[in-house]
């Protein structure tokens, strides 16, 4: 339908269903540079993330955690359940990824 806004999730999910359900059409290329590490398949396919799941849940719960004390600290009760709606929200988010991280790794 002609003016549906982007669905952000049914595009995660229809990538994830591509990239894990769907064979490879063909072998991506090789990196023409060396550079900076980038999270690419030939990354996935050397080892382990550098970080680990706790890292980066742990991360995101202390970013909020700030953000949630200054909003505590103004009294904006609204801040505060936007604030734990975003919280809830993007730990899935980051869940569901890290899920399909696991395994790309076990691939």
């Amino acid at each position: 339908m002609i003016g549906d806004p982007v669905n952000p999730r049914r595009l995660m999910l229809g990538a994830a269903k591509k990239l894990l359900l769907e064979p490879a059409q063909r072998p991506l290329p090789a990196p023409a540079h060396v550079g900076p590490p980038r999270l690419t398949t030939d990354l996935l396919t050397r080892g382990t993330m550098s970080r680990n799941r706790n890292t980066i849940l742990d991360n995101l719960d202390e970013m909020y955690r700030e953000a949630f004390e200054r909003a505590k600290e103004s009294g904006d009760d609204a801040q505060l359940q936007s604030l734990d709606f975003a919280y809830r929200r993007e730990q899935l988010y980051f869940e569901i990824l890290l899920d399909i991280r696991d395994a790309m790794e076990r691939r």
